[in-house]
């Protein structure tokens, strides 16, 4: 008996997803929790598992369409490989996988050659729209079915050789999110950037000295982002402000710092929360932080851990920016924007010598934070960074 899977429950206040891509195709066998399709919410993707080994009867709702909670989205056929074969496919002879291409191969090319493959009905839609006939189309679906990707490649294809074509796919609704929620920052709150620069000999050379032993110890690297986590705690101490938030004529202030670090997911910015960072040493940070990279990467980032947050740390200088404005996340009133190191000639004591510098950018809603105390709030920042025996005493 098929086994229906639906779109799971992703969140209390989500109700619709949408469907991101599938990563298998109809008459295709899966193993057990082999990640089918990726689904996507305004605020972050996730990965369906298979419940069961078996094969892909239908896949009920295409990629690129939107789905409510509980859907159905697609029906599997439980049961063992129709081949013998493992998830991998590796106990089937090289004699009966030869035989086996040769046969599919043939009988896939004698079916798009008088008809075009079966066409699906969403490869029928898009022809039918692009007023393209689907028996010219070369299908690379099961059986030489055409799909849609099929049309829309022989419709890109076809630009009479000019090298010109044009496509057209919607957003996701996490970059809808993300234009939405960037429009309204910049609508809502009278944000302004304050810059500033950081030496960053004194850092590296503390991690060097100590980089074997942090990782023997923790089993991880001792990067620049716990420094800079560390700063922020300090500094957001001194200047509550900058942690405090607008709610409707009050400004809400916390005695915690829920800290925001942004992490690039391949679909979009996901910026989940360090929870009470002040409690954190530099190890636990730098651990939560590549948890959170590694399962980012993997769709396993949850709803609970993107909500919230005091204040946001975001890092251009992994993708080389030399100098940037961040963009508040509302509701918060603060980010701090890190950029690449760069070694660059600087007055010391009267000499000019080459250190590797970074500049640091603060955005703040000036509706919250004066500019002494934006200023101020980087200052001590730069300062921490230069001498970070100062993180230790707290100073």
């Amino acid at each position: 008996m098929a086994i229906e899977i639906r779109v799971p429950s992703v969140g209390e206040s989500i109700s619709e997803v949408f469907i991101g891509e599938w990563y298998v195709k109809e008459g295709e066998w899966v193993d057990v929790d082999q990640n089918l399709v990726g689904l996507e919410t305004d605020k972050a993707t996730f990965d369906v598992p298979s419940p069961e080994a078996g094969v892909i009867d239908s896949i009920k709702i295409e990629a690129g369409s939107t789905a409510e909670i509980g859907d159905v989205i697609a029906t599997l056929n439980p049961g063992p490989n129709p081949n013998g074969d493992s998830a991998g496919g590796q106990s089937t002879s090289k004699a009966e996988s030869t035989t086996t291409s040769k046969e599919s191969a043939s009988q896939q090319s004698a079916q798009s050659a008088t008809t075009g493959g079966h066409v699906m009905p969403s490869a029928a839609r898009v022809a039918a729209e692009s007023h393209v006939d689907p028996k010219s189309v070369g299908g690379t679906g099961p059986g030489g079915r055409v799909l849609k990707e099929d049309v829309l490649n022989h419709v890109g294809g076809t630009d009479g050789g000019s090298g010109r074509e044009e496509r057209r796919v919607p957003m996701s609704p996490m970059r809808q999110t993300i234009a939405r929620r960037l429009v309204s920052a910049q609508k809502d709150a009278a944000l302004l950037t304050t810059f500033n620069e950081c030496d960053m000999s004194a850092v590296k050379k503390l991690r060097a000295e100590y980089q074997d032993q942090f990782v023997k110890k923790y089993d991880i690297k001792l990067g620049f982002m716990s420094f800079f986590v560390k700063a922020v705690i300090g500094a957001l101490n001194e200047f509550p402000a900058i942690g405090a938030q607008v709610e409707g004529t009050d400004l809400v202030y916390r005695n915690y710092c829920d800290v925001g670090v942004a992490i690039g997911a391949g679909k979009g910015l996901i910026v989940p929360v360090i929870r009470n960072a002040e409690r954190l040493s530099f190890a636990e940070v730098e651990l939560t932080i590549a948890d959170f990279a590694k399962r980012a990467r993997n769709n396993k980032i949850t709803l609970e851990e993107l909500e919230g947050g005091t204040f946001t740390i975001t890092n251009g200088g992994v993708y080389g920016s030399l100098l940037s404005t961040p963009i508040v996340n509302p509701p918060q009133s603060g980010v701090l924007g890190m950029h690449g190191i760069f070694d660059r000639p600087v007055a010391v004591d009267g000499e000019v010598v080459i250190r590797p510098m970074m500049y640091i950018a603060l955005t703040y809603d000036h509706r919250v934070v004066d500019g002494r105390e934006a200023v101020s709030f980087l200052v001590r920042i730069k300062e921490a960074i230069e001498d970070p025996t100062r993180l230790l005493l707290e100073v």
